[in-house]
């Protein structure tokens, strides 16, 4: 006999995370939510029901989300601050940092950076991870040699996809070629660096158009560029990537990430330039956390503009953006810790996200899936994954007042809650230290 399908509890879900053909559901409220019942058989969404006035649960019903997802990180340098800290706070004092720890960089300390960064993102509900790895060197290949292996260790939970970092003018060499082979062939994405703070190269052209084409040529599943990192040279980057690229570009999926400096132009040179993004299907991953932290820091002084990539002109012009943490506790950033929800509370007011519109929470959800296209947009509908982030909060002003608890549901069984007993807790002494007389 087969067993009945599980109810949940009332949820109050975004509307832009429903499936926009159900019929029968409320309008949402002013906050962009719906409060529905769903119900999962066998890890699988069987049933999408409105809740009515006044039903038993509805007052107290939660926040949930569809599973968020990382689309851009660096397992292999998480966790490297305590070591190699960036006192200066300056991209130039990251770099020098990264080299520095790349000397020293193995298979077992990637093995074990990786390990606690998917657990991490496991626990806080992350359900895919795109993580850029240095590769070049023994570094490079004993960095590849672990993610790959923790690729596979964690399917099933968390899905990792490994983009291969290096400075552009490399595919223009045979060892790039031998690289690129290599990368294909393990299921990986090419990358690199293009515009400032790095120095124009007379190759940049010619780098660019040759990573389109390695990519072509041995089927790789898309490129995924570090571009206009920068407060210099605004969107000298994807101003080349456009006179290299054609519109409709058909070749591989292309991303770009931070897009910084483009964020710094004028309003109508950057409305532009997204335009002709949009017609070469480029699409852009935000990383404001990183970006705030290093870019246009000067001794003594604020910016009074932060280069950050636009957001905005890129969603109206239709690029598809999303939102990453980026780098965890490594000299390029000293925060993070591989949780979404930490990272929509710094990004929605840092990057004026408003949460009750589409283009406010699909950059963590619904449009982060389809940048990495994963299987499922995230988007719940008849048969979906029974996978939810549900939050100890009733709205979106009570996320942004303070961090709250929340459970994970993955293939209809929760995760066992984080708490604060947990063996690596600060706070595990003081539970049982009996306070009653202080």
């Amino acid at each position: 006999m087969m067993p009945a399908p599980s109810i949940l509890p009332p949820l109050r879900l975004p509307r832009a995370l429903l499936d926009p053909c159900e019929a029968g559901l409320p309008c949402p409220d002013a906050d962009g939510l719906v409060t529905v019942r769903l119900a999962h058989h066998q890890g699988r969404i069987c049933a999408i029901q409105p809740c009515s006035p006044g039903e038993a649960g509805m007052v107290d019903a939660p926040l949930a989300l569809t599973p968020p997802v990382e689309p851009h990180a660096h397992l292999d340098k998480a966790y490297s601050w305590p070591q190699f800290p960036n006192r200066k706070g300056t991209l130039e004092g990251a770099l020098e940092a990264n080299l520095r720890e790349a000397q020293q960089r193995s298979r077992e300390l990637v093995l074990e950076r990786g390990e606690r960064a998917l657990s991490q993102a496991w626990r806080h509900g992350l359900r895919a991870v795109r993580s850029h790895i240095d590769s070049l060197g023994p570094a490079g290949q004993a960095s590849w040699e672990a993610l790959v292996e923790l690729r596979q260790r964690w399917r099933g939970r968390v899905e990792l996809q490994l983009v291969a970092l290096v400075a552009l003018d490399h595919w223009l060499t045979p060892e790039g070629e031998r690289l690129a082979a290599q990368v294909v062939a393990s299921g990986g994405l090419l990358g690199g660096v293009l515009g400032a703070p790095f120095l124009r190269g007379p190759h940049d052209r010619r780098a660019l158009a040759a990573v389109l084409t390695l990519a072509q040529r041995h089927g790789c599943a898309g490129i995924d560029l570090h571009i206009d990192e920068s407060d210099a040279d605004h969107g000298r980057g994807l101003e080349l990537l456009c006179q290299v690229l054609r519109p409709g570009h058909g070749g591989p999926p292309l991303t770009c990430s931070h897009a910084s400096s483009m964020g710094l132009l004028p309003e109508r040179r950057c409305r532009r330039l997204a335009e002709r993004l949009a017609e070469r299907q480029v699409r852009v991953v935000a990383l404001p956390t990183t970006n705030l932290w290093l870019l246009g820091r000067r001794p003594a002084s604020t910016p009074c503009l932060r280069p950050q990539a636009p957001i905005h002109q890129l969603q109206a012009a239709g690029v598809e953006v999303a939102i990453g943490g980026d780098n965890v506790r490594d000299p390029w950033y000293p925060g993070g810790d591989f949780d979404p929800v930490d990272l929509m509370r710094f990004a929605m007011p840092a990057c004026h996200l408003m949460p009750w519109q589409r283009e406010g929470i699909s950059p963590f959800c619904s449009a982060a899936a389809r940048l990495l296209e994963l299987e499922w947009d995230g988007v719940i509908r008849l048969g979906c994954p029974a996978d939810l982030l549900v939050l100890d909060v009733a709205d979106w002003s009570e996320l942004l007042a303070r961090p709250p608890r929340r459970r994970v549901l993955r293939d209809g069984c929760w995760l066992p809650e984080v708490a604060a007993d947990a063996p690596h807790s600060r706070l595990r002494p003081f539970l049982a230290h009996d306070q009653s007389g202080a």
